[in-house]
């Protein structure tokens, strides 16, 4: 995901991360957990997975989103 601007605004940030390939195709995306406080704040962020059916671990300040509905299964 390219830089993004300081006055991006919430909906268009969340525009942005839900409008990839990846995500049409029910794959996986990761974001900066930093990024997602700041453009959109991470409640409203995890509101909006949930509501979309998607399942998201947290690692090492990313957020690895599964943008499907299949369960996931830490292996190790």
């Amino acid at each position: 995901m390219p830089r993004m601007p300081p006055h991006l605004s919430p909906a268009a940030f969340l525009a942005d991360v839900f409008a990839s390939k990846a995500v049409r195709k029910g794959q996986v995306i990761r974001r900066k957990l930093s990024d997602i406080d700041r453009y959109y704040g991470r409640e409203a962020f995890v509101a909006e997975l949930r509501r979309r059916g998607f399942r998201a671990v947290e690692n090492s300040g990313q957020l690895v989103i599964f943008c499907n509905r299949a369960p996931v299964r830490i292996v190790c």
